[in-house]
């Protein structure tokens, strides 16, 4: 067993290194505790929690699977903690589990026999010979939030970092999905959960992995990089116009919802819950304006875009939605398009994000992922005059296909709900500026230059 006087330092000057750790740049206090065993070993693999605290009172709790050699392993340098002296006896060397091949099988092992023991509950979801077991595994690289892996060509393991009692949104959702027959989600195979200060808590989930899909953000830059390439021709006359995938994309998210809601349900928002959105976005864009210095000429524009909420007439259907859907979390397979990661905001409360929500929500979302998609290259050109301007009608072209599409399966166009749809977006860039001013300034002008069009009411959204 790992020594958490000995383990805690190491964790200490590790944490800020991961890409998932959201408490970059912040004054924070660590403790480590162990959690569960997935392997006595040897080597041992154990998962730890790391519990973090922040200056303001904040906390948050990461997962830490966490494997000990007695020796060094020059493979997994680049996922070393440290070493330690374990019991006073010769050193281990502390290593990032998920790396480490030659043991990662166990995970899946554990769906397979559906194992319930030191301190861990597998639960499977298909027939035993689904699960592919003895199969090595990639860790994947543009993971945020988690770390996923990958084993062979037929199923990805999603490992949750931070921890949060309850069960994770994008296990219920599959879950429930993949009871429906729903077509649009990949197929669930197993899960991983333990307890959490006395409470149930996600650690993992098991899926089908699609071997032949591309991601949308991929397939919407490879359509702009053609049109930018032929410097005369409009959106719709280049050979890689995205529009009848934006409209097929579109359709299976309005199904999506569809499926959703049949799974959880829906209700209908009244005045009282609207002016709480609209007060929420109006706290979030007060706190923007202390990280954005320009969003202050639009404030009192985008204000007027969130008290109009309270105002709408028709009535405003609620269910279980995505609540973090963009280009990258949709996949283009050979036949379909297929969506992932329902778990909503990673760093939001989990209570949270298990509310119902309108679908306008994930509508904005993915209309500002066509945003994001139609400027990257004017970013990259310094904002060459014709860039923008071609980059628009990309913009445009692909946000109308996709509610068109939309509209197809639905029976009404999201589009036509304009005040809801433009405050939705107009949150959405919000959270968007803040991001980038923190993390990519350059980007910057592609939220401001959205909002200064939301927050505009002569503008149509």
């Amino acid at each position: 067993m790992i020594e958490q006087d000995e383990l805690r330092p190491l964790v200490e000057r590790w944490l800020p290194t991961q890409r998932w750790f959201a408490g970059k740049g912040r004054t924070s206090t660590v403790t480590v505790t162990p959690l569960a065993v997935l392997d006595p070993g040897p080597p041992a693999v154990e998962v730890w929690r790391a519990d973090v605290g922040y200056e303001d009172g904040s906390a948050e709790t990461y997962q830490l699977p966490l494997v000990a050699h007695a020796e060094p392993v020059d493979a997994l340098d680049h996922v070393l903690l440290g070493s330690i002296r374990i019991g006073g006896g010769k050193p281990q060397w502390i290593y990032d589990a998920l790396h480490d091949k030659d043991i990662t099988s166990a995970w899946l092992d554990g769906v397979r026999d559906a194992r319930r023991d030191r301190g861990l509950r597998f639960t499977r979801y298909v027939d035993a010979d689904a699960i592919p077991v003895d199969v090595s595994s990639l860790v994947l690289t543009g993971e945020q939030s988690n770390t996923s892996l990958v084993f062979g060509d037929s199923a990805i393991l999603k490992v949750f970092r931070r921890l949060q009692a309850g069960v994770n949104p994008d296990i219920e959702i599959h879950a429930a999905l993949g009871d429906q027959g729903a077509r649009h989600v990949a197929r669930l195979l197993g899960s991983v959960e333990t307890d959490l200060d006395g409470q149930p808590a996600s650690l993992a989930m098991l899926q089908e992995f699609m071997t032949t899909a591309t991601d949308g953000w991929e397939l919407a830059k490879a359509s702009v990089r053609d049109l930018m390439a032929e410097r005369d021709l409009h959106a719709d006359e280049a050979g890689g116009d995205f529009a009848a995938e934006a409209s097929r994309l579109g359709a299976a998210i309005a199904e999506t919802h569809t499926d959703l809601a049949a799974a959880f349900g829906v209700s209908i928002a009244g005045p009282d819950d609207l002016r709480e959105r609209a007060s929420s976005m109006a706290s979030r864009l007060d706190h923007a304006l202390q990280i954005v210095p320009e969003l202050a000429e639009l404030a009192d524009g985008l204000r007027a875009t969130y008290d109009a909420l309270p105002d709408v007439t028709d009535d405003v259907v609620l269910q279980r939605i995505h609540g973090d859907l963009h280009l990258g979390q949709a996949l283009r397979t050979v036949h379909r398009w297929v969506v992932i990661d329902f778990e909503g905001e990673p760093m939001a409360d989990l209570a949270g994000r298990r509310h119902a929500d309108s679908p306008l929500r994930d509508v904005a979302g993915m209309l500002r992922s066509f945003e994001y998609a139609g400027n990257y290259r004017v970013i990259e050109s310094e904002f060459d005059a014709q860039l923008t301007y071609r980059a628009g009608e990309w913009t445009q072209r692909n946000r109308d296909a996709f509610c068109a599409g939309y509209a197809q399966v639905a029976g009404h166009d999201p589009s036509e709900q304009a005040v809801l749809l433009r405050a939705f977006e107009a949150d959405k860039a919000v959270y968007e500026a803040v991001y980038e001013a923190r993390n990519r300034p350059s980007w910057l002008p592609i939220p401001l230059a959205s909002l200064r069009r939301l927050a505009d009411p002569e503008v149509t959204p």
